[in-house]
């Protein structure tokens, strides 16, 4: 990170992490709570090798990581992690097609698991836009109990549910008129169930011809949730470690990480992350199971329509033949 965005996380969340000076001891500068937080997220080091390498008390380089998370999440969200608008969703979708060739995206989701204790983890659950940044995620354990899955038990699946999202309208594919209107989807792997509004592969081998370009063009524009993954865990590589503090203040420390993904984000250091994550061959462990399988008619139609999209001369790409 540089010099300068270090202070500019200072002067967002400064007299947050600021404490008042006692007659038995002197306060941590903020600078230092802040160095001592990030340092946590970055290495994966323990709280214990911290404290060493401080030189200051466990309880309060712990207190520090928590401080300094609180503050980012209370700060920072409604800037680097704000809520979807109508506009937001249309220029997601709008980047998806110019970048990867997917019409009336809103995103790639997927979830992966954040390891707290040998036996017990938490999921985040993320959706994505085209420039890898985090547009909606959810942390918790939700959805273990649900026969649905941890995508049915989330806020994100009920709100698209519920459609309270501001989701722009179905409208036209580009230049394909004559399929008429498609609603706006996300996209996310075989885990997910298919919906009217999230669409997953064409299970199965030795597809036909149509069914294998969906899967490729869908593939395709579902990488960025993989690589936003890459580049969080590249970047805070505390996801590479089992996190050694109480759940509800996980929950925050992965909050604070994905604002801070935003915050950070550059496409210049986007390939180098990318190349260290692969170096690492270390990826962080997916959620098998999202949810049921039984689609609906309309959610197999839609489908359907993006599959004669992608190989009509409107939607088709010159390299798709090639790729599988």
């Amino acid at each position: 990170m540089s010099a300068e965005k270090m202070d500019e996380l200072l002067s967002i969340i400064g007299p947050e992490i600021t404490r008042q000076n006692t007659n038995y001891r002197s306060a941590i500068e903020p600078k230092q709570r802040l160095a001592v937080g990030l340092r946590y997220l970055a290495s994966g080091d323990s709280l214990i090798s911290l404290a060493f390498s401080y030189r200051l008390g466990h309880t309060t380089v712990m207190n520090s990581v928590h401080m300094v998370c609180a503050a980012f999440e209370k700060h920072m969200m409604q800037s680097f992690l704000p809520r979807p608008t109508a506009d937001s969703w249309k220029e997601v979708a709008q980047r998806f097609w110019e970048k990867w060739n997917f019409p009336n995206c809103l995103g790639a989701l997927d979830g992966k698991h954040i390891v707290i204790q040998k036996t017990f983890s938490i999921v985040l659950l993320a959706l994505v836009d085209a420039d890898y940044r985090f547009r909606c995620i959810q942390v918790g354990d939700f959805g273990r109990t649900s026969d649905g899955g941890v995508y049915a038990g989330s806020d994100l699946g009920m709100e698209m549910e519920g459609n309270t999202l501001h989701v722009p309208p179905s409208t036209a594919l580009p230049g394909a008129a004559h399929l008429g209107n498609v609603p706006h989807v996300m996209v996310g792997d075989a885990a997910f169930p298919l919906k009217p509004y999230l669409m997953r592969p064409y299970p199965g081998q030795n597809l036909i011809h149509r069914k294998s370009i969906f899967n490729y063009r869908l593939s395709r524009a579902r990488m960025v949730v993989e690589n936003a993954f890459g580049i969080l865990a590249s970047r805070w590589r505390i996801f590479h470690r089992r996190i050694n503090l109480h759940p509800k203040n996980v929950d925050t420390l992965v909050v604070a990480a994905c604002i801070l993904h935003n915050f950070l984000l550059a496409p210049t250091e986007n390939v180098q992350l990318l190349e260290e994550a692969s170096e690492l061959g270390r990826r962080m462990a997916p959620v098998r199971n999202m949810g049921g399988n039984r689609a609906s008619r309309e959610a197999c139609a839609i489908r359907e329509s993006f599959a004669t999209f992608f190989n009509s001369p409107e939607g088709s790409v010159s390299w798709q033949d090639r790729m599988i």
